[in-house]
């Protein structure tokens, strides 16, 4: 018995003393892999930090080129108030974008945009009463065949501000005021900066951006400031003695302030907000005369709520499905003893849009629908639609389209909207001369009574519009 205890006790101490040597060994092995590791992550560091230099050094030596290119062709239709209609079966359109970008190192970003748009066979020259050639639309109008500039801005990247972790931007410039949120799945572009529902116009200014994910641990969560001017009544070079003076008696310079609030985007989920304000908006004397030309009216406010969901669940059609929805708002503020949108009081305006995008036989199926007030204006005069912003309307709008992928480079679409307007104004300014808001059944029914200022006023009012657009489009 003693023996057996004996033999029991050295095996059990030869076992606890290999299983010893066995953590001993299993502890060495891991800290030569940690050690190993972060060798390695010491040295992927420095690779990445070489791989930025020879970016860096490349994008010193090049700009980086991209061209997109659209053939389309448009058939438009406008049912006038008072029975008549006008249109064209075949307008066909080029537009041309030559896309830069050139980073001198991991903080500075140049972005530039280089635009061509015009009707085949067609060169405007001074087009409408002179209102589309505000800078605001001079690269979505049909003009000729001159490059003119549509972005350029210079971009800083930060990374701490205020010494804490909010990563951070500001810009300067012609900056991408254009195809926002929402506005660009239709157009199958990225999203630029503004929510589409309410700001679409080419525009000067500046921007800076505070992303607070990190220092609120809410996903996406970012504010950003944004300034810019939208004219200058500076007088022109020899059209006085003093050259880029301010004009007495003059448009003033037209201003717009406002923020961008995204409180949450995880990439799924999208959540963001706009606030603005602008000042010293503009309108036709009188739209008989333009020799007479515009003048100041009042500010105006306004504000939208828009949110996407990319994706309905985990797989399927729904996986790539998107939904979306938008209010909008607008307040108007006219100056003493002035009118704006026909009113001499401040009104306010409001807009809902909601839409949804299907994949649907290798391509994208979308359908939108949005509704305007009596008094909704937004800034949205560079929207790509040649019948007119659908977004601005006082009424109802209805768009379907389907966007097929053919190469790589290569795309299609087709599309159709319609706007039916139940006021006038709806792409006018924001005066009470082009951006009067009336009844169009009571103009009608005064028209119908024999009042003779209505009578003369149906043939240019335009009740519902039609736009048919097919296109080809070369990305690279």
């Amino acid at each position: 018995m003693k023996k057996i205890v004996t033999m029991s006790l050295v095996a059990a101490m030869a076992m606890t003393s290999a299983h010893a040597v066995s953590n001993s060994a299993l502890a060495a092995k891991l800290s030569a892999l940690e050690a190993e590791l972060a060798a390695v992550k010491k040295d992927m560091k420095k690779q990445k930090k070489k791989i930025n230099q020879v970016r860096a050094h490349d994008a010193n030596d090049n700009i980086k080129w991209g061209v997109d290119l659209r053939t389309a062709i448009d058939n438009i239709n406008y049912d006038m108030a008072d029975g008549s209609s006008q249109g064209k079966n075949d307008l066909m359109s080029l537009r041309l974008w030559l896309n830069m970008a050139y980073a001198p190192d991991s903080h500075n970003i140049f972005k530039g945009q280089l635009s061509m748009h015009k009707a085949f066979g067609a060169d405007f020259g001074l087009r409408g009463w002179g209102m589309d050639n505000f800078d605001w639309v001079t690269n979505e109008a049909l003009t000729n065949d001159n490059l003119r500039v549509r972005q350029a801005y210079w971009l800083y990247l930060g990374e701490k501000a205020f010494g804490a972790d909010i990563p951070w931007t500001f810009s300067i410039g012609r900056r991408p005021s254009t195809n926002g949120f929402l506005a660009n799945l239709r157009d199958d572009d990225a999203a630029q900066s503004p929510l589409g529902h309410i700001i679409n116009v080419e525009f000067d200014g500046l921007s800076s951006k505070l992303d607070l994910s990190n220092v609120t641990g809410v996903p996406g969560m970012s504010i950003k400031l944004c300034m810019g001017q939208g004219s200058t009544n500076a007088a022109a070079r020899f059209t006085t003695s003093t050259d880029y003076a301010n004009i007495d008696g003059a448009v003033n310079d037209i201003a717009l302030a406002g923020f961008i609030f995204e409180p949450y985007n995880d990439g799924q989920y999208i959540v963001k907000s706009t606030y603005y304000k602008a000042f010293d908006l503009p309108d036709l004397i009188d739209p008989m005369n333009p020799s007479l030309g515009m003048e100041n009216v009042g500010d105006m406010e306004g504000a939208a709520l828009s949110v996407l969901v990319d994706g309905l669940s985990d797989d399927g059609i729904l996986a790539d499905t998107k939904v979306f929805g938008s209010l909008a708002w607008s307040k108007t503020r006219p100056d003493s003893g002035k009118t704006m949108l026909g009113s001499a009081e401040s009104e306010t305006g409001t807009s809902y849009w909601f839409g949804a995008q299907v994949p649907v036989l290798g391509g994208k199926l979308g359908a939108e629908f949005n509704h305007g007030s009596q008094y909704w204006r937004p800034f949205t005069y560079a929207e790509d639609t040649m019948i007119g912003s659908k977004l601005a309307a006082r009424g109802d709008a209805f768009e379907v389209y389907y966007t097929y992928q053919l190469t790589e480079s290569l795309s299609a679409q087709l599309r159709y909207t319609s706007i039916n307007y139940d006021y006038t104004g709806s792409n006018g300014f924001f005066g009470s001369t082009t951006g009067a808001s009336y009844s169009i059944d009571d103009l009608k029914a005064w028209a119908a009574g024999g009042d003779p200022m209505a009578q003369g006023m149906l043939p240019y009012i335009v009740e519902k519009a039609q736009d048919a657009r097919f296109y080809i489009r070369y990305r690279f």
